[in-house]
């Protein structure tokens, strides 16, 4: 499996995938104004100037993509293709865009659909699911050590805090 971080001139391809995936599994779970701000989004080209986008490839073939805007701090879009869930390509794209992370931490706004995902990654619930736009999400930051990867000491601590 080849993480290689695309130029602009590539991204129509993963920005398919998204809609695909989006479409598929949660748009199920949107209102019909939520999904048009989303597909809007895609289509932005303001928005997709402020990306950092990663493509995972297998023998040539997309599989996943991930997106990071705020300097990649925060994850703006990350799905992997239906057929490649559950086989270790979101990980992977987690853990690169993490090697290109110097802040010590990163932030998603997690779809419903992906919370879970979210939280075996290591992230935490910074507060309860909102909806603005039509778009469902609940916000959510994991901690990084300095090599860039899942900071395990820093989870624990959160956790505890959140419990107390």
């Amino acid at each position: 499996m080849e993480i290689r971080e695309l130029p602009p001139a590539e991204f129509g391809e993963v920005i398919r995938l998204a809609k695909k995936v989006f479409m598929m599994f949660e748009a199920p779970e949107y209102s019909e104004e939520g999904i048009q701000n989303f597909v809007k989004t895609l289509d932005d080209p303001g928005f997709l100037a402020m990306l950092r986008v990663y493509g995972a490839y297998d023998r040539g073939q997309l599989a996943g993509m991930l997106a990071t805007r705020s300097g990649g701090d925060h994850i703006a879009l990350f799905f992997v293709d239906s057929r490649r869930q559950r086989q270790g390509v979101g990980r992977r794209l987690f853990d690169r865009a993490c090697q290109d992370n110097s802040s010590g931490r990163m932030t998603v706004n997690s779809s419903p659909y992906a919370t879970e995902i979210y939280h075996h990654l290591g992230f935490t619930d910074t507060d309860s699911e909102q909806t603005v736009s039509g778009i469902r999400f609940t916000p959510m930051v994991c901690a990084l050590n300095s090599n860039g990867q899942k900071d395990t000491e820093s989870r624990k601590a959160q956790e505890e805090g959140a419990q107390a």
